[in-house]
């Protein structure tokens, strides 16, 4: 089999793995927080008996677009808004700790907080505030609940959001959308850092960029596809002059 189509294939898969991050990006397109993944691939010359300018499309290490998405104000009292290399944390499902920029919070009928269906973390535990309550948030999150009925000046402190400090590089993505530390462990609470109450980060993804990737990605794959048709079609007729020899 003619090598240019091992050459061909490997850019090809390539053309399919960016299609698949870049479709995913532009799912993600209204997602709050959500940090648009960057695909990364390099040639890597084939060394050996064969052309020298030969080489086969090799995936490199995968990274975010760290830029941040626009803050919009919501006015929704559990919206806030995380600053650059800010996270809030959450609980798993197998009892660790994960980290998002979603910061649309919801609260259930028993006051549970949470981000996307995941435990919304504190002071080491999962935040619970009373029922039926006025939740505020502080720009230091401390979270204060006013119960139904009760005077203004009734407040009570229930909690603080756990946020820490992190850089993009230092984090891993996980499947279900979450960031945990490359190196492992639980990241410590950042005491000076300060959020935007009643306020939602968008998505740093841009739809008309994300579709013009899409299209050039498509390009690229049938181009490729277009040299193992080519290659697949000289060796036949190689194989039909040789059977007339």
């Amino acid at each position: 089999m003619d090598r240019a189509i091992y050459t061909a294939m490997s850019a090809a898969n390539a053309a399919l793995n960016r299609q698949a991050v870049t479709s995913n990006n532009l799912a993600n397109s209204s997602t709050s927080g959500f940090r648009s993944q960057l695909a990364a691939f390099r040639a890597v010359p084939i060394a050996g008996d064969t052309h020298a300018t030969r080489a086969l499309v090799a995936e490199s290490t995968p990274f975010h677009d760290n830029t941040m998405g626009p803050v919009n104000h919501t006015g929704r009292s559990l919206d806030v808004a995380m600053p650059q290399d800010g996270w809030l944390a959450v609980a798993t499902p197998d009892g660790g700790e994960a980290y998002t920029r979603n910061g649309a919070i919801q609260v259930d009928s028993e006051g549970a907080l949470s981000i996307n269906g995941f435990p919304v973390m504190g002071d080491g535990e999962q935040i619970v505030v009373p029922p039926q309550s006025s939740i505020t948030i502080a720009p230091d999150g401390t979270l204060t609940a006013l119960g139904a009925g009760d005077e203004p000046d009734a407040v009570v402190a229930v909690g603080r959001l756990k946020m820490v400090n992190a850089a993009m590089q230092d984090l891993v993505h996980g499947d279900e959308g979450l960031f945990r530390p490359a190196l492992g462990g639980v990241l410590p609470v950042d005491q000076d850092m300060r959020l935007s109450p009643e306020a939602l980060e968008g998505s740093n993804v841009s739809p008309v960029k994300a579709m013009a990737d899409m299209i050039a990605n498509a390009r690229g794959f049938e181009m490729n596809m277009k040299v193992v048709r080519t290659a697949d079609e000289n060796a036949k007729q190689a194989n039909q002059l040789l059977s007339l020899g």
